[in-house]
């Protein structure tokens, strides 16, 4: 068989559309979304290998939005099902491992440019449906971090398998990327499609077989991406899709000797509880099983005294309200100077008087419905909480609404306890809380450095709005390792693949970076091979003379 050293097209972020009025992109997404709502309930089955399974146990798929709008039903498995998707991942696992590294690649880049080109508006408008963002939210998540996801891990994989030993006189020394022996479990977020998909992939990319297991609220998108996986000619097997209840997948995932790595995005708490499950089992496994994840955030903006007005409130308003602050990376707790904080109320204030809230098949809405009834109860009782607490005011927002969805205003909290119930809990939601600084007081800026570094247990981003660079330079060393994605005058949202590698530590997770060549590498299991071109045949080395 022929061989060459092989260069994947270089990768470059896929544009962000505009969406603005009269543009085709526009037209077409509101097609699709039109298309999709209007169509019978579909049914969404499992993906075992080869096998499109449905079940009796039927679960309801609605927009969170109007959650009494039918979009179809998605079949829910049990142990019997995630063993049967064990065993066609590792059915297909010696078939996909032995391709070679640049036809695994190839698969994926073809997911991505049907993700950028002809299945656009469809996974665009299929996270608009089933996760509720808006127009510009879901492409710059399910079209083009996707995308980028999968086109910049192509171009990482063929960089990891580039880099090789030096060899000496006679020898000649080589390393292997092997995949992981066993199959990697993949569990997803509802929140990002492009997280959903390239957790799976990048693993699978590296010669991984993988069950993966998509958020139940996630699932309507999830099937898009199966769809484009089986468009773009990825075999059977290689990524098998379940729905079922975690403890009962975990059950049977985390007993298999042939469990060999868990690539995880969600809860803080569920990831400590699986990695202490895996602990308990070494004994059962082949190898030490690899264990990724990236989980909750306490994110945080501090402004100094220099900072420009308008600029902070623009990253508190984009940072923490996006998508509903149902992001990993939102702004959550924010410090601010007292002698700018009236400034930046009332302007804030006035911005957030402007937003308009309802469903996003209506451009015109900034704020869309949080994901469920158990997130929409969760931010209304922190909400609640602060109406009543003594210590703290609302002075924006506070009004939820799920009459027709599960609606709460962008809202925000002024504090004056620093160690206030929402400064420090994660809330997952639309809700910001200010802690007001003394500015004036001796020390007062490297005095709040110490209370961001210390009262969170997170650790996954943080922004600092200054003007003065000594400010910047002491904010950036005291706060080393407060955040694993920091951000100097800007909103603590938006890693783009490729630009920032995306990841935490502390209580968010293991920083493995997605987005660059260091997650690629957890998915590999490298060898070494030395050659000696002609071996010795006298025992005898020179110092025995």
């Amino acid at each position: 068989m022929a061989h060459g050293t092989f260069n994947v097209p270089y990768p470059v972020n896929e544009p962000v559309l505009s969406y603005a009025p009269g543009t085709p992109e526009r037209k077409a997404l509101q097609n699709a979304y039109k298309t999709l709502y209007e169509q019978p309930p579909i049914e969404v089955p499992m993906y075992l290998g080869a096998n499109r399974v449905i079940t009796d146990d039927k679960r309801i798929m609605t927009p969170p939005h109007e959650h009494g709008k039918v979009l179809g039903h998605f079949s829910y498995g049990t142990s019997e099902h995630v063993k049967q998707a064990i065993e066609a991942a590792l059915e297909a696992k010696s078939a996909w491992a032995s391709l070679g590294w640049e036809h695994r690649a190839a698969v994926f880049l073809k997911a991505a440019d049907l993700i950028a080109g002809p299945f656009r508006a469809k996974i665009n408008a299929s996270t608009m449906l089933s996760q509720g963002k808006n127009c510009f939210q879901a492409e710059i998540d399910a079209a083009c971090e996707f995308a980028d996801f999968l086109r910049f891990n192509a171009f990482y994989a063929q960089q990891i398998h580039q880099e090789q030993p030096e060899s000496s006189d006679g020898i000649w020394n080589r390393l292997e990327y092997r995949p992981l022996e066993g199959f990697v479990f993949a569990i997803t977020p509802f929140n990002f499609t492009a997280i959903s998909g390239n957790l799976p992939a990048v693993a699978a990319l590296m010669g991984n077989v993988v069950v993966w297991k998509p958020s139940d609220t996630q699932v309507y998108s999830a099937q898009v991406i199966m769809e484009i996986f089986q468009e773009a000619g990825l075999p059977d097997g290689v990524i098998n899709m379940i729905t079922c209840d975690g403890p009962v997948a975990g059950d049977v995932v985390f007993k298999h000797r042939d469990f060999a790595g868990l690539h995880f995005t969600g809860s803080t708490g569920v990831f400590r509880h699986l990695w202490k499950t895996i602990g308990e089992n070494l004994e059962l496994y082949r190898s030490y099983p690899r264990i990724v994840g990236e989980t909750g955030g306490k994110d945080f903006v501090l402004a100094h005294p220099s900072a420009n007005v308008s600029e902070v409130v623009t990253g508190l308003i984009r940072g923490a309200f996006e998508y509903q602050g149902q992001k990993c990376s939102a702004a959550s707790r924010a410090y601010m100077p007292a002698s700018i904080w009236p400034a930046i109320k009332a302007e804030m204030q006035s911005e957030l008087a402007t937003l308009n809230i309802g469903p996003p098949n209506d451009f015109g809405n900034f704020i869309n419905a949080v994901i469920d009834r158990r997130s929409f109860d969760k931010i209304k009782g922190y909400i609640d909480f602060a109406k009543s607490a003594p210590d703290a005011e609302i002075v924006a927002g506070g009004g939820c609404d799920d009459s027709v969805g599960y609606f709460v205003e962008p809202t925000v909290i002024e504090t004056t306890n620093a160690h206030f119930k929402s400064m420090v809990e994660e809330i997952f939601g639309p809700v910001l809380t200010v802690y007001v600084y003394d500015d004036s007081a001796s020390n007062a800026f490297e005095k709040v450095l110490d209370l961001i570094d210390s009262t969170s247990e997170y650790a996954l981003t943080g922004a600092v709005f200054s003007n003065d660079r000594y400010s910047l330079d002491l904010a950036s060393k005291k706060l080393e390792y407060a955040a694993g994605n920091f951000y100097l005058n800007d909103k603590p949202t938006g890693a783009v693949v490729g630009q920032q590698p995306f990841g935490g530590a502390r209580g968010s997770g293991t920083n493995d970076k997605a987005g660059s060549y260091l997650n690629l590498l957890r998915w590999v299991s490298p060898r070494t091979i030395k050659e000696t071109l002609v071996s010795p045949r006298d025992y005898r080395y020179p110092f025995l003379g």
